[in-house]
């Protein structure tokens, strides 16, 4: 009895050490499959945030994370510098993981990234250090996640286990280890089947609960990777632009439709021709695009020696000594020109979009003679085109009409119109007599794109109002007679790296020879405006602002001078010609008022200004103001940064520029408020250069990100998933002989 009992007590021990020998090894590979599902799950909530996080505010940042951290598991999140430095983190981050107590290795941004498991003040936690973006964006995201429910798990596991064993002994020991073993098999075979299925087969088979979450977050992952096509590179260059374009579209090269021709040859007085750029923002960025694409622009050919320099067909290889693509000109005569042009564009459609209180003007004549030119270069772009699916980009408000007269030429193109300025409300729209005619014309193409989602909004809701049509808000669609038009916002930008900022001397070389032009005295402070002269540029109420800061302030009197490069614009209408002597009159009110010593606070040069003087005045001048009433976008404001590699200069802008949404380190004014304009233009003048840097840094990061081939590779990419899915439509549809 004594050796029986001797001999259960040694089982009962040894069974009761193979049980708790067995639960630890379990609760040891549970704790590694949490950190694994941990670490993966933080790279995926940062693939899925990293959109929002580009070019982000320090408030829209912390949004960001605060919507990150409303996963159960996930307790904190932060944004670090590698030096250590916190950018911005949700409530109740724990000190023990701040930004500056991490290792190096933690913040190094490395693309492995950094995972370590720790024991926090509120117990186990996984802590995760992931780099946000490219080169140039040095954030790191650091993730928090809770571990306590592995140690609650672990606990149960080692009740039941010792419960297990104490019913069945070895047998149940060896079945514990097995049930594990079977366990982590599924588990993994059921995430690759997850993660390696194509998602657009997904609902062809159930997804286990515990795994929702994870799918929901791969599928956003795999969708953000085909938006950016992220095979090419994190950061939208020319070559990458020119990967799109091979990949999705076999190369094509692309048809750009817009009025204004991006080189114009003029005759001087001496006979000689010579080319010119036009002040247009247009211009400033589909330019460097066409030169990384390659193809075809067709513009109106305005240049008095425009004729003599094309070939028998209207084509011209630009640009000049770099040619890249071609120039297809379109001749207008002057009725056609005055109707086309200043008529109906820029005295009807030009005024109806923007609000800065002018009476848009329609008439029919005007009407007629704009379906008339829209009908024309419809059929220069059918010219044009090398096959019966050409990708045509149409640019901006002279072009309503064109993508319906085009689809009904070539019903396979790609057609992307761009729309260059402001929607107006439906009700502003309204005013417009043929407003049914400028939206059937718009929606003929395979995707409509503005600057804004407000702009797409108005865009939308003018549809909805005017036309018989189906508008799937949640894809920001119209669907019109069968065919769909997505509508998308798609803000425009300007080349990373400019080449014509790497073509200007350094900004100091910039400075003296700017301020030895002028006549200014080396410690003179230099303000700019670049604009053409348009009543939505607010150039009047600018120098009304710089005429209070002197007021106001007369420490600034012979101390500052504010540039305003205005290139004379639509002359032929009376509303220009009127704010041209307006803004002539308003500077020499200012000057007579404050000038001495041969000093003059304003100094006003209207004349057409070439990109080089342009970048020239960008690097010289101590502060930019951009004041337009209403824009689109306002590309001078970016043109300023990108100016600026001495990371010096401060941008002051209108808070009715579609700019201002991204560049929100500058100083965010509103123009009509002149008071306050001219309190921001003394808050540039005496800003550190400390701050200074610190803010143009963070506006040159956002601009290298969304830059010009970003714009025009997200339309590309949109027009091409439409452009696949109409191909398939088509492949499947039955012939006309067909059985029902």
């Amino acid at each position: 009895m004594r050796s029986f009992g001797r001999f259960a007590l040694v089982l009962a021990a040894f069974l009761a050490l193979v049980a708790w020998g067995a639960s630890e090894l379990f609760n040891r590979q549970a704790f590694a499959w949490a950190e694994r599902d941990l670490a993966m799950r933080a790279r995926f909530a940062l693939e899925g945030a990293r959109p929002a996080l580009a070019g982000a505010s320090p408030a829209e940042a912390r949004r960001v994370l605060d919507a990150l951290v409303l996963d159960e598991r996930l307790m904190a999140a932060s944004l670090c510098l590698p030096d250590g430095a916190t950018l911005v983190r949700t409530f109740g981050y724990p000190a023990g993981f701040a930004c500056g107590r991490l290792p190096p290795e933690a913040l190094s941004a490395a693309a492995a990234g950094w995972d370590r498991t720790a024991e926090g003040t509120s117990g186990t936690v996984h802590v995760t250090a992931l780099p946000v973006g490219g080169a140039a964006d040095r954030r790191v995201l650091v993730l928090v996640h809770d571990m306590s429910f592995v140690d609650r798990r672990a606990e149960t596991t080692r009740l039941y286990t010792f419960v297990a064993f104490a019913l069945v002994g070895l047998v149940g020991a060896v079945a514990a280890a097995a049930a594990a073993r079977l366990s982590w098999i599924s588990w993994t075979t059921q995430l690759r089947r997850m993660i390696t299925a194509p998602f657009r087969a997904a609902g062809q088979f159930t997804t286990p609960r515990r795994f929702q979450p994870l799918v929901a977050d791969v599928r956003d992952l795999l969708a953000t990777l085909a938006a950016e096509d992220a095979k090419a590179g994190a950061t939208w260059t020319p070559e990458r632009l020119r990967h799109v374009l091979r990949r999705n579209l076999g190369g094509e090269g692309v048809i750009v439709v817009a009025n204004r021709e991006p080189y114009i040859h003029e005759r001087g007085a001496d006979g000689t021709i010579h080319v010119t750029r036009p002040a247009s923002g247009l211009v400033t960025a589909l330019e460097p695009v066409m030169r990384a694409c390659s193809g075809t622009w067709i513009a109106h050919g305005s240049g008095s020696a425009d004729r003599e320099t094309v070939d028998r067909r209207d084509h011209v290889r630009v640009p000049p000594g770099q040619e890249a693509y071609d120039l297809r000109r379109v001749w207008l005569s002057r009725e056609e020109e005055q109707g086309f042009y200043y008529g109906l564009s820029n005295e009807g459609l030009w005024p109806l979009c923007h609000m800065v209180h002018a009476r848009p003007e329609f008439r029919s004549r005007d009407w007629e003679t704009y379906r008339r030119v829209n009908a024309r270069f419809a059929e220069t772009v059918a010219e044009e085109a090398d096959g019966p699916d050409p990708i045509v980009l149409v640019q901006d408000y002279h072009f309503a009409l064109l993508p319906r007269y085009l689809r009904e030429r070539l019903p396979r193109a790609t057609i992307i119109t761009f729309w260059h300025i402001p929607w107006p409300t439906a009700e502003r729209f309204g005013i417009c007599p043929w407003e049914r005619e400028v939206l059937e014309g718009l929606l003929g193409s395979t995707v409509v794109g503005f600057h804004t989602q407000a702009h797409c909004n108005n865009f939308l809701e003018s549809v909805d109002r005017f036309l018989e049509s189906r508008i799937d808000r949640e894809r920001h669609s119209v669907v019109v007679g069968g065919r769909e038009t997505l509508v998308r916002p798609y803000p425009i930008s300007v080349e990373w790296p400019s080449h014509w900022a790497a073509e200007t001397a350094p900004a100091a070389e910039c400075r003296a020879e700017v301020r030895r032009q002028l006549g200014l005295a080396p410690d003179v402070l230099l303000g700019v405006g670049v604009d053409r002269l348009d009543y939505t540029k607010g150039i009047e109420e600018r120098l009304l602002a710089v005429e209070l800061l002197l007021e106001r302030h007369p420490a600034w009197r012979g101390r500052f001078t504010f540039v305003q490069l205005a290139a004379p614009s639509r002359t032929v209408i009376p509303a220009y010609r009127e704010l041209n002597d307006r803004v002539a009159a308003l500077a020499t009110r200012v000057n007579d008022r404050f000038a001495r010593d041969g000093w003059l606070p304003i100094v006003l040069l209207r004349r057409h200004h070439e990109p080089p003087a342009i970048f020239r005045m960008y690097r010289a001048a101590d502060l930019c103001y951009v004041s337009s009433l209403h824009d689109g976008m306002n590309l001078v404001a970016k043109e300023f940064v990108a100016a600026r590699d001495d990371l010096r200069g401060v941008l002051v802008l209108s808070r009715f520029t579609g700019a201002a949404r991204e560049l929100s380190e500058a100083l965010i004014v509103n123009p009509y408020d002149v008071e306050a304009a001219a309190t921001a233009l003394a808050t540039a003048l005496s800003m550190p250069p400390e701050e200074q840097e610190d803010r143009m840094r963070a506006m040159r990061a956002m601009l290298s990100e969304l830059n010009v081939y970003r714009w025009a590779g997200k339309m590309l990419l949109d027009a091409t998933r439409t452009r696949r899915k109409d191909r398939l439509a088509t492949r499947l549809s039955p012939g006309p002989g067909a059985a029902p």
